[in-house]
């Protein structure tokens, strides 16, 4: 018994410690890899590329085009195989704005920071007229308002004033924060974040209120609507104000106007003062092509064995249409492009294929890497998967901005932990340490992860992201940290070749359950 005992207690001891000899990283190839990526990085250019050059990368415009074209033939130099466009499936309309200037002319003139919300049409050319406050809790409230509103600007009383804060816009996590973390619990299998929501049925009761109201004002051409944007210190962050359906209803023009701008409106004209704006907005539908496409490249494997196995590496290339998407998410993008490129650059042969997508409208709804997976892997409805899907071994996502590399979110995947932990070792200098067993959405790695492929997203600083340029009138190149972007690129690579050449793949959670049909 004793002999069985110690025999047992000998093996384990050798099975850890072949895994750990296998997940310990090669510190030539880290050394290599921070060589290039901290010392010789292309990271902004790359950047500047996808949002100077490019521009707005609205699902389906034609700055999302520019941008992926360029892409597709910067892989291509670097000497990636396979790299192009590829269509996932059906979109919608592609649309961008062509011109935009408002401005308030009367009692004095002003001009004003607003966009157009996304999918809305143009005034078809200069329009001037005076504002009009909407006040109605129900249609029948419409009843007053017909035959008034032709041509005129309309706005509504929908928020108390401008949202102000004193806290800094910039903030990274401190230990604290990284503590709690790491020392997370893991999440209850089938637990969702958030709970039930309470208020979905006030929810669905304004969004029934707000269609009928952009039927009624459809009806009685009004020239013009302004809203409240969220935001403060002419912040504007945008949204849509139409769908992208090829069958979408029509609706009037419609601004998003910083906050500061429409209260200054809102206040005159509650008082009885005459207020007149001027405006000429332009936008354009595209709808030769409803096709939504993924950007995708790869680093052949090597072993013959192993090279059929899948290494892949993504962020979403869109964005929304008041900037150029610095943050969100061409960061993630431009740091994603960095680390095939370092692999290039340090003449890394992997084991496995190495597979980089850039995916569209996945402010839509991830619908770029939804519609990869389901025509590559399988369908989280039915969790019917494909062969390919037993041959990822990981998908590691960036998209919370510029901020650098803090470590990374398991989602759950408690046996990648200690993988993981070796692996940020060498960049402890970097200020990348924590692993947690905490789950993250609402971002592409959630793609995969629903249909049992190791999908993760690493954890970085916010920096201003969530307070400042995150879909809003800021995120330009100018919100991009550097070194952040650096350290990121050069961590992800590492993680790369080090998934690349381990003998097994990363360990896997249990398989989801069919995810049910959302009403």
């Amino acid at each position: 018994m004793k002999i069985n005992l110690l025999y047992t207690c000998l093996l384990l001891a050798a099975t850890a410690g072949t895994a750990f000899a296998q997940d310990t990283p090669d510190p030539a190839m880290v050394q290599k890899i921070r060589e290039e990526g901290l010392n010789h990085s292309k990271v902004m250019d790359i950047a500047f590329h996808l949002t100077d050059v490019s521009g707005p990368r609205l699902s389906g415009s034609p700055g999302l085009k520019r941008a992926q074209d360029w892409a597709v033939n910067e892989l291509k130099t670097w000497g990636m195989a396979n790299a192009k466009r590829e269509a996932w499936g059906k979109f919608g309309k592609g649309w961008e704005v062509q011109k935009n200037y408002v401005a308030m002319t009367v009692p004095y003139y002003h001009a004003l920071i607003a966009i157009p919300k996304a999918w809305t049409p143009s005034t078809n050319g200069l329009i001037k007229g005076d504002v009009v406050l909407v006040k109605a809790d129900t249609t029948t409230d419409l009843d007053k308002y017909k035959g008034t509103l032709k041509g005129k600007i309309v706005i509504f009383d929908t928020k108390p004033g401008v949202e102000r804060t004193y806290k800094a816009d910039g903030v990274r996590y401190t230990d604290e924060d990284l503590d709690k973390m790491a020392t997370a619990k893991p999440q209850a299998p089938g637990q969702r974040r958030g709970g039930p929501n309470a208020n979905a049925a006030a929810f669905q009761k304004a969004r029934a209120m707000r269609a009928a109201i952009n039927t009624f004002l459809m009806d009685e051409n009004v020239g013009l609507i302004l809203t409240q944007a969220r935001g403060a210190d002419g912040t504007v962050f945008t949204t849509n104000g139409a769908s992208y359906a090829d069958t979408a209803k029509k609706v009037s023009p419609e601004l998003e106007t910083s906050g500061e701008d429409f209260q200054r409106i809102l206040r005159l004209v509650k008082t009885g003062i005459k207020v007149s704006v001027e405006a000429d907005i332009k936008t354009q539908f595209f709808t030769d092509d409803l096709q939504g496409y993924d950007v995708v490249g790869e680093i052949p494997g090597t072993d013959p064995k192993l090279k059929e196995q899948l290494v892949m590496v993504g962020g979403h290339l869109d964005s929304w249409h008041a900037a150029t998407g610095g943050t969100d998410n061409a960061a993630g993008s431009a740091v994603m492009m960095e680390v095939m490129r370092i692999l290039k650059a340090v003449e890394f042969k992997p084991r496995r294929t190495i597979r980089i997508a850039l995916w569209s409208s996945e402010e839509q709804g991830l619908f770029g890497s939804r519609g990869y997976v389901l025509n590559h892997f399988g369908d989280p409805k039915t969790m019917e998967l494909k062969p390919e899907q037993a041959k990822v071994s990981a998908y590691y996502n960036l998209d919370n901005g510029s901020g650098k590399i803090r470590g990374i979110y398991l989602q759950g995947d408690s046996v990648a932990g200690p993988i993981f932990k070796a692996w940020l070792a060498p960049f402890k200098d970097l200020g990348a340490t924590t692993v947690t067993i905490s789950n993250t959405g609402s971002t592409d790695h959630v793609s995969f992860d629903a249909v049992g492929i190791p999908g993760f997203q690493f954890i970085q600083d916010a920096l201003d992201y969530g307070s400042r340029t995150h879909h809003s009138n800021q995120d330009t190149y100018d919100k991009l940290s550097e070194d952040d972007l650096k350290q990121a690129a050069t961590i992800v690579a590492s993680f790369v070749y080090n998934t690349s050449q381990r003998d097994e793949m990363i360990p896997r959670k249990e398989l989801p359950k069919p995810q049910p049909a959302r009403n």
